[in-house]
């Protein structure tokens, strides 16, 4: 129970405090699970993490399910959604409730607008972590480019690039096993 109660404050905390949604919460999640208390190792969250970007759903809610999963089986998944979702749930309500309120300037405008530029922070933070999780060599960093320049300028769609590294990754695993035995 104490680590259900451990998974539920993170997410909690990660979904109060992190308002760029599920990649910006990494920070947190990896400093208080992998970092404080070693309850995951950082490959573990950094894979579950990658794959909660290929499934389809919220990546936060997604991310709690996987880390909740492996720290403490399904009770540790459930606590872990709740915390993930019950943020958003509260804070999204009371914001559809006091927007009508906000002035189109004024402080709560600019505090509006820092938060704005705290996530693009987290985001970035985010995305350097992952990078040194993902990108093990010259292959993988240009494959990396590669999928970013064909979703970049559009010349092929997210969705399609995801079947298709899928689709790549069994094929490269299937001819390491073989080349094996």
């Amino acid at each position: 129970m104490k680590k259900n109660i451990i998974l539920l404050k993170v997410y909690l905390m990660a979904g109060t405090f992190t308002f760029s949604g599920g990649m910006a919460m990494l920070t947190l999640i990896e400093n208080e699970l992998s970092e404080k208390r070693d309850l995951i190792s950082k490959e573990d969250l950094h894979e579950y993490t990658t794959l909660s970007q290929v499934f389809p759903g919220v990546i936060a809610l997604t991310n709690a399910c996987f880390v909740g999963r492996k720290v403490n089986g399904w009770s540790g998944m459930f606590f872990a959604g709740f915390g993930a979702i019950l943020p958003a749930y509260l804070l999204m309500s009371l914001a559809t409730f006091f927007y009508q309120f906000i002035p189109a300037n004024g402080p709560m405008f600019q505090v509006l607008v820092a938060v704005r530029a705290t996530s693009a922070s987290f985001l970035f933070i985010t995305c350097y972590s992952l990078t040194q999780f993902n990108i093990h060599n010259k292959r993988s960093l240009m494959l990396a480019l590669l999928a970013f320049t064909l979703t970049f300028f559009q010349i092929i769609s997210a969705p399609f690039l995801i079947i298709l590294g899928v689709a790549g990754g069994i094929i490269s695993k299937l001819s390491k096993e073989r080349k094996n035995k």
